[in-house]
């Protein structure tokens, strides 16, 4: 794992917990030498590797080569047009904590036009930690979204009850949820593209009909 982050970050780390070179090693001779601070690896023009020794207890020796892998653009997560709805994930330490985020939220937003609600969704699930007490603001519009947060802000002691989960399985929670999906996601409809392109010759009807 060091060595694998070390080809990525193109950086030789230092050699722990070593004082001083064993002597009963020529360190004159070749070009291997120990690493008393981590150093810049270069680029050659190539990909960089590594050998990764290990010398086992009860006398087996592995050694393995491991070579840089090629770097793989990151997709970027695209929306292309509006959702029905997105949920504002909110949490804190206590109910009263709960309720004054909403506040602080709702006041953060109110006074910027210029944030999308898919956006501000994105963020509070991504960013933020899930702490004891927890709520969710669920919206299509931003108008929507805000009163939410001030109903939110304004409520009583949360009543605590049973919780109950449902796994329905098969993806038929909502019909025509794959429809809007592959209206509004790219990478959802590439796949599924490319999934019907295989089987649409296989099947006797349409997969996505």
């Amino acid at each position: 794992i060091k060595m694998v982050m070390a080809l990525r970050a193109g950086v030789l780390p230092r050699t722990l917990h070593v004082e001083e070179p064993s002597p009963h090693i020529d360190w004159s001779a070749g070009e291997v030498r120990l690493l008393g601070e981590q150093v810049v690896w270069p680029e050659s023009g190539g990909p960089r590797r590594a050998g990764v020794s290990s010398f086992g207890f009860s006398g087996t020796n592995a050694h393995v080569i491991i070579e840089q892998a090629p770097a793989c653009p990151v997709d970027e997560v695209v929306v292309e047009s509006s959702l029905p709805v997105v949920p504002w994930l909110i949490s804190a330490r206590s109910e009263s904590a709960l309720r004054a985020q909403a506040a602080r939220l709702g006041s953060f937003v109110a006074g910027r036009s210029e944030l999308r609600p898919v956006d501000v969704a994105f963020s509070l699930a991504t960013t933020r930690g899930a702490l004891e007490h927890r709520a969710v603001v669920v919206g299509g519009e931003r108008d929507e979204l805000l009163a939410g947060l001030g109903e939110l802000s304004l409520v009583g002691p949360v009543v605590e009850g049973m919780s109950a989960f449902l796994f329905t399985g098969q993806g038929a929670q909502r019909l025509g949820m794959g429809r809007e999906l592959y209206d509004v996601f790219p990478v959802f409809r590439d796949v599924l593209d490319e999934v019907c392109g295989v089987l649409d010759g296989v099947l006797s009807c349409g997969l996505r009909e």
